[in-house]
């Protein structure tokens, strides 16, 4: 599992769920494709609601990772592109119910004039270190 850490002297995740650096053991790095709120058909989910949308991107990368023995807190790094900077508030909150600090990853949050279709708001790219010991080599 990785050890996330916030060193006094710089500022700090004042409630939000990041590390400032991110130690990773031993294991497996997963490199996870850039996950957006459409289900199994390319459907979009909550279309309008930011925070629906991030909910079903972290899901998504919830089952990528279970597919190789992995958990979300096997993450150590996240990108999360968004389009509107009032919708910060929402993702910060959703990314805090399935992050903790000190083990949150390690984050960068980029805002974009658009993603691959009008409707998506928000895309997560995760990178993980899953440990050899949970790894399995997905099938798929």
């Amino acid at each position: 599992m990785a050890y996330g850490f916030n060193p006094p002297g710089i500022w700090g995740p004042n409630g939000r769920a990041f590390s400032q650096g991110v130690i990773a053991g031993e294991g497996v790095t997963l490199y996870i494709t850039g996950q957006v709120a459409w289900d199994a058909e390319s459907t979009v989910i909550g279309p309008g609601d930011c925070a629906a949308q991030m909910h079903k991107a972290i899901e998504n990368t919830q089952v990528i990772l279970e597919a190789a023995g992995g958990t979300l807190d096997d993450i150590v790094s996240m990108t999360i592109y968004f389009l509107n900077r009032d919708d910060l508030p929402a993702i910060q909150q959703v990314r805090s119910q399935y992050f903790e600090t000190p083990s949150a990853p390690a984050s960068i949050l980029i805002q974009v004039p658009g993603l691959v279709i009008p409707e998506l708001l928000v895309e997560v790219v995760p990178i993980a270190l899953i440990p050899h010991k949970r790894f399995k080599r997905p099938e798929g």
